[in-house]
């Protein structure tokens, strides 16, 4: 596809997302409903409420992942890994809690043949002094860091064969501010989005698993621009954050997310050597903030969410895009997942995407219903059997949380409905930044 080409689709394509697949008449005669109270087990159409669970007392919850009927959350401000029984998901109980230590953020984590991948960092937010959220989304990684404490940087093996517990049997130290976050679908090779030292952010990191007490980089792959080190130009402008977000593999191909840095998609049958295919981005027109790269190979298309980062909409409405993926090496946006327009969830904080259900191995596999979290319009599910025309199915509307884990100042008191891990019956474990896990039941 030429530039001009591109320009152009991207234009119309504009044109679709701030509709929402709503036709215009449509939208303009609905009036958006005030909005009412929620009630403690939230508000669903198509989804029941199940149970909910503060994690022990540490709601602030990431990552979720399931292994034999027990849940492993990781935390955005707690330090360390909640373990819950789930064997009756009515009553969640806290059965285990690890951590690396004080300063070190574990938010991101794999689950697969009885082992546990764990990210390793600096908790950024205690360690910077921006007065909002949007300096955390929009400053390289390196310049983030004011109030530099002890860390620990980089992959951590456990095995978690024996439930509720986290034994350590490996470590790869990654000298840097650490890793984000970890695709591991089981298999000889993790990819990880890392930090090194010399580089502006996180970049992309391949690691041999196949002696899995001793893993090994194999490769790096970045943006250019991102290797302060070696003397490169940050290639995009001030406010704006080249980062990989995560990059989930399937089949020889890897889909990475790289925030402001738009999408990628990388061969990688030989994974010491990435080579890049294509590389889009649609920042502008769009905010920005690529987070979730989810491929459907056997329809050879890709759901990617952009991670709504600024409260109020102050950056306009953050979307998540259909790409047809047919030619790996022109990726083209032929859609955008509908935007929840129920209530003015924009007047109540950050509002937009933030993370997709990854279809791992073990969990509920689908290439024609998305399930997506969402800050402030909790879960939401589409059916995509037609990829030019998606449409929401069901949805989930969270509570208020009661009061602020983040600890950043001018934060709105808002839900913000993290991530969610879907069993193959139907069962939805869902996380909050600040507000706990709620267990939910798909009714479709």
């Amino acid at each position: 596809m030429s530039n001009k080409t591109r320009r152009e689709h991207l234009k119309t394509l504009l044109g679709m997302a701030a509709l929402g697949g709503t036709p215009f008449a449509a939208l303009a005669a609905t009036p958006v409903k005030p909005p009412e109270p929620v009630p403690p087990q939230g508000i669903g159409y198509r989804i029941e409420h199940v149970s909910y669970s503060d994690q022990g007392g540490r709601p602030d919850g990431v990552q979720v992942m399931v292994n034999r009927k027990h849940v492993y959350v990781g935390h955005m401000f707690n330090d360390g890994v909640t373990i819950l029984d789930a064997s009756d998901p009515r009553a969640l109980k806290p059965v285990g809690f690890f951590s690396a230590g004080a300063g070190t953020r574990t938010h991101q984590l794999q689950t697969a043949e009885d082992m546990l991948l764990l990210a390793n960092g600096a908790n950024i937010v205690a360690m910077q002094s921006y007065d909002g959220m949007r300096g955390y989304f929009e400053n390289n990684l390196v310049d983030s860091i004011t109030n530099r404490k002890k860390f620990r940087s980089g992959l951590s093996i456990h095995d978690i064969s024996k439930p509720g517990e986290m034994r350590e049997i490996a470590f790869l130290e990654i000298p840097g501010f650490g890793i984000n976050r970890v695709w591991w679908p089981g298999g000889r090779y993790a990819t990880v989005a890392a930090h090194f030292d010399g580089y502006t952010d996180h970049i992309l990191a391949i690691v041999d698993l196949k002696n899995i007490t001793k893993p090994e980089i194999v490769s790096r792959w970045a943006l250019p621009g991102m290797n302060r080190a070696a003397g490169e130009a940050p290639t995009l402008p001030k406010g704006k954050r080249a980062a990989l977000h995560h990059m989930i593999t399937a089949g020889n191909l890897g889909y990475g997310a790289w925030r402001d840095g738009g999408f990628t998609i990388l061969e990688i049958s030989d994974p010491a050597r990435p080579k890049l295919l294509s590389h889009i981005n649609w920042s502008p027109p769009f905010p920005g903030g690529t987070h979730t790269p989810l491929p459907l190979p056997g329809r050879k298309l890709a759901v990617i969410a952009d991670e709504a980062n600024a409260q109020q909409c102050a950056k306009g409405t953050f979307h998540t895009f259909v790409l047809d993926v047919r030619a790996p090496e022109n990726p083209v946006p032929i859609a955008t997942l509908p935007t929840p327009r129920d209530r003015d969830y924009c007047s109540l904080g950050t509002f937009g995407p933030h993370n997709l259900h990854e279809n791992r191995p073990g969990s509920m596999q689908t290439e024609e219903t998305i399930f997506a979290t969402y800050n402030n319009a909790g879960v939401r599910v589409f059916d995509i059997k037609d990829q030019f025309a998606p449409k929401e199915i069901a949805h989930w509307v969270p509570p208020i949380p009661p009061k602020l884990i983040d600890p950043r100042p001018n934060i709105a008191l808002d839900a913000k409905t993290a991530d969610l891990f879907v069993t193959t019956e139907g069962l939805m474990f869902v996380s909050d930044w600040n507000a706990g896990m709620h267990v939910l039941e798909y009714k479709g």
